[in-house]
C-alpha cells in the first residue's frame, strides 16, 4: 500500500473489550429504570398474562414478595396499575380512598418507604366502557373527565404515591391535576405526564393485563395518529406550560425519533414507556429460540437512551437488573 495514501482509523477504538467500553458513549445503568406492577383484588392472585410471560397479576397479600424482588435488585421506581373488582360508568373505584391502586401504594410505601412509587392516573381501567373519560352519546367528554382525573391524582398523592403519572391524554389533563393537588396541599408532588402517546397498535398485551379494552370503538379521538411528528411536540410543549415535570414518550420501539425530538426540543426529563407489544414480540421471539435474548432487549433499551431518553419504563426491568448486575 502506498505511504501517500491518509484515511481515518476509526478501528483503532474497538480493538478490545476495554477500550471500546472506556469510548462507550451511551450506558445502561440499573436507575433508568421503572417497572411496571399490576395488583388486582382477592387474595392468592398471581395470575401471569397470556400475552406477556413473565408479567403477573398480583393481589396484595401475594404484592410483597414481588416488590422485596424488585427492590432486592436495585430497580428504584415501580408504576401501579389497577385491575378493579368494580367498574362502572364513571370510573369510580380510579379515586376511591379504598381503590386498588390506593390500597397497593399505602401497602408498597409502608413497607418499603425509599421505593419511589409512581400512580398510573387514568379511568380506563375502571371504566365499564374501557374509554379513559366520560362518556355521552358514544363520544368521550373532554372537560368534565378532568374533574375526576383530579380527583383520582389526589387520592392517589393521599395514599403516598410520590409521582403521578396521567395517561389519559385528555386536553388540559396536566393543568387540571396540578391545580388539584396544589389545592390539596401536595405541591412536591410531581407530575410525569403522558405526553406523547399514540394510538398504537403495540398496547395489546397490556389491556389483557389490565383489563382496559374499550368497549366500542377506539381510541383515537383522543390518542396521537402515529404518522404525526410535530404534533407530539405540540402536546409536549403544552404538558410542560400545564405544570409537567417527566414527559412519556409511549411507545418507544417505533418512536426513537421522537423522543429525540422531545429531549431536544424541551430538555425535560423523558420517559421512554417501552410498551407491552415490544415485550411481547421479543418474550415470544426469545421462548422460539429465534433470538439472544438478553442482547437483543440491551440493544434496544441501549437505543431509548441513545435516542435521548433518560428514564425506561419497561417489563423487562427486572431481568435487565440482573443482567447488569452480573456483568
Amino acid at each position: 500500500m502506498s505511504h501517500e495514501l491518509h484515511f481515518d482509523r476509526h478501528r483503532r477504538l474497538r480493538q478490545t473489550a476495554s477500550i471500546r467500553k472506556m469510548v462507550r458513549e451511551t450506558s445502561l445503568h440499573i436507575n433508568d429504570f421503572i417497572y411496571p406492577v399490576f395488583v388486582t383484588e382477592g387474595e392468592q392472585v398471581k395470575n401471569e398474562v397470556a400475552s406477556m410471560p413473565n408479567v403477573f397479576q398480583w393481589s396484595l397479600d401475594l404484592l410483597d414478595g414481588e416488590i422485596d424482588e424488585v427492590v432486592s435488585l436495585g430497580i428504584p421506581a415501580v408504576i401501579v396499575f389497577g385491575v378493579p373488582a368494580h367498574k362502572d360508568a364513571v370510573g369510580s373505584s380510579a379515586y376511591n380512598d379504598q381503590g386498588i391502586v390506593q390500597k397497593a401504594i399505602r401497602q408498597i410505601k409502608k413497607n418499603h418507604p425509599d421505593l419511589t412509587v409512581i400512580a398510573d392516573t387514568c379511568l380506563c381501567q375502571f371504566t365499564d366502557h374501557g374509554h379513559c373519560g366520560i362518556i355521552e352519546d358514544g363520544n368521550v367528554l373532554n372537560d368534565p373527565t378532568l374533574d375526576l382525573l383530579a380527583k383520582t391524582a389526589i387520592s392517589q398523592a393521599e395514599a403516598g404515591a410520590d409521582i403521578i403519572a396521567p395517561s389519559n391524554m385528555m386536553d388540559g389533563f396536566v393543568a387540571a391535576i396540578r391545580h388539584g393537588l396544589d389545592e390539596a396541599g401536595y405541591t412536591d408532588v410531581p407530575i410525569m405526564s403522558y405526553a406523547v402517546k399514540y394510538a398504537s397498535a403495540f398496547y395489546g398485551p397490556f389491556r389483557d393485563a389490565a383489563h382496559s379494552s374499550p368497549a366500542f370503538g377506539d381510541r383515537k379521538t383522543y390518542q396521537m395518529d402515529p404518522a404525526n411528528r410535530l404534533e407530539a411536540l405540540r402536546e409536549a410543549r403544552s404538558d410542560i406550560k400545564e405544570g409537567a415535570d417527566f414527559l412519556i414518550v409511549k411507545p418507544a420501539l417505533s418512536y426513537l425519533d421522537i423522543i429525540r425530538d422531545v429531549k431536544n426540543e424541551t430538555g425535560y426529563p423523558i420517559v421512554a414507556y417501552n410498551v407491552s407489544g415490544e415485550y411481547s414480540m421479543m418474550k415470544a421471539a426469545a421462548l422460539q429460540g429465534w433470538i439472544d435474548e438478553k442482547s437483543i432487549v440491551l440493544e434496544k433499551l441501549t437505543s431509548m437512551k441513545r435516542a435521548g431518553a433518560d428514564l425506561i419504563l419497561t417489563y423487562y426491568a427486572k431481568d435487565v437488573a440482573r443482567w447488569l448486575l452480573e456483568s
